[in-house]
């Protein structure tokens, strides 16, 4: 008898083990939440706020009943944005359905196996009642043959109960762990329910703007002749300003050249000679600019935005023109679209090379960085003048805003040398 009930109570306390075991594991590896949920939260927000930008800035050109082409290029980023953030909520809903779906599988293995330890818990009372009354635990105590033996059989059903307590202690804590995962499931499905329609709501609006683009494209494709002649405007003036910044880069060559042959006419203790001197074919750059040059390079990726806010309304290179047909757009830097007023910063520490101004483009800042230059157009005040050594994020001017379309648009270059760059390479990303 004896063994009977030893052998019962090890089988009893092995299976429930060995339930534990697989109820922790399998819980503590379906409850780890996403590792991406936080930075698809930061995205949503980032998104939203983009479109609440945009939205304002539309609402200003509202001001205006002609259809412009600051319009079209506000509502196309806001299109984007809106499509970048319908992407996030499908992210979103896809982590809340595997949520759910964890949650599901959690409460039913949870749930089979509280009926597992109940089923097994009342097979031990009705054991306990049948085997373990006061008077059978007594007469199987002092029946032992020793007071070894005895005292074995005593802890024996002293285990035997705490074994009978801890399991309905456990059966406790697995019923609130049920409720608990339902309560979770519940708000999940409300979750669900939200980001539905929220989804639904960004695509309402999205439809809308998509309307109002195409709108905006065929009435300013009737404005073919006048959208050429603002063109063409366009390229002559960032003609000027590429021959300018050419013109720059020459004479400080020059500069660099004569700087040479002075330094090295005063080693020889020789007048300076053009004809003699070995001449640099590129600048000859001092050590601070070489120091300069060798930080701007290890930032790529990392300067700051010459705009606190905004967003990049012309993208570098050559691409086609969004209304007109068969034409291209060259562009040597990017346009960034911000507010009325904003002001514009240096990206890096330099020396003002100089400050000019063209028709189309206001006035032009051009900042040398050692070998790099960054060149900022369509200024509408000036803060700096030639020669002044400027630091990074420093205030340089404030953007010209266009009064008839309420535009307020930076152009921006940068120059390795004689080399256009894409700034938006060597930007941070917002």
């Amino acid at each position: 008898m004896i063994k009977r009930a030893i052998s019962f109570s090890n089988v009893i306390i092995t299976r429930w083990l060995l339930m534990l075991f697989f109820f922790f594991t399998v819980t503590g590896a379906l409850s780890q939440p996403g590792k991406d949920k936080e930075q698809l939260q930061r995205t949503k927000q980032k998104l939203e706020e983009e479109i609440r930008y945009t939205s304002d800035l539309l609402e200003k050109t509202q001001k205006n009943k002609e259809t412009s082409l600051n319009k079209l290029k506000i509502l196309s980023k806001q299109i984007k944005s809106r499509e970048a953030l319908i992407m996030a909520i499908n992210r979103e809903l896809n982590d809340v359905q595997i949520t759910m779906t964890v949650d599901s599988i959690q409460i039913n293995r949870m749930s089979k196996q509280l009926h597992s330890l109940k089923s097994e818990y009342a097979r031990m009372i009705s054991y306990a009642y049948r085997t373990m009354n006061g008077h059978n635990k007594l007469m199987f105590i002092f029946s032992a043959r020793d007071f070894n033996q005895a005292y074995q059989r005593l802890k024996y059903y002293q285990q035997y109960a705490a074994y009978r307590r801890q399991q309905a202690s456990h059966i406790e804590s697995t019923q609130r762990a049920i409720n608990a995962h339902r309560r979770d499931l519940e708000e999940t499905m409300s979750q669900k329910l939200n980001l539905v329609q929220s989804k639904l709501s960004e695509k309402q609006k999205l439809d809308r703007e998509k309307t109002d683009k195409a709108k905006a494209v065929k009435e300013l494709s009737s404005k073919e002749k006048q959208l050429l002649a603002t063109l063409k405007t366009k390229q002559q003036a960032a003609l000027k300003l590429e021959n300018a910044i050419e013109k720059l880069i020459a004479d400080d060559i020059r500069a660099s050249e004569e700087r040479f042959r002075r330094k090295e006419a005063k080693e020889k203790k020789l007048p300076s000679s053009p004809k003699t001197s070995k001449a640099p074919s590129a600048m000859d750059f001092t050590p601070r600019e070489m120091e300069l040059s060798s930080s701007f390079s290890a930032n790529r990726g990392r300067l700051p935005w010459p705009c606190d806010r905004g967003f990049i309304s012309g993208s570098f290179g050559e691409h086609a023109h969004p209304v007109l047909e068969h034409v291209k757009v060259k562009n040597n830097g990017i346009d960034i679209m911000t507010e009325r007023g904003s002001a514009v910063k240096s990206v890096f520490s330099g020396k003002v090379s100089r400050v000019m101004s063209f028709p189309s483009l206001n006035n032009v800042v051009i900042i040398r960085h050692g070998e790099y230059l960054t060149v900022y157009s369509n200024l509408d005040e000036v803060s700096v003048r030639d020669g002044q050594e400027v630091a990074v994020k420093q205030t340089i001017g404030k953007v010209h805003t266009n009064s008839g379309e309420q535009k307020s648009e930076l152009h921006f270059e940068l120059w390795r040398g004689k080399v256009i760059q894409n700034p938006e390479n060597w930007l941070v990303g917002k």
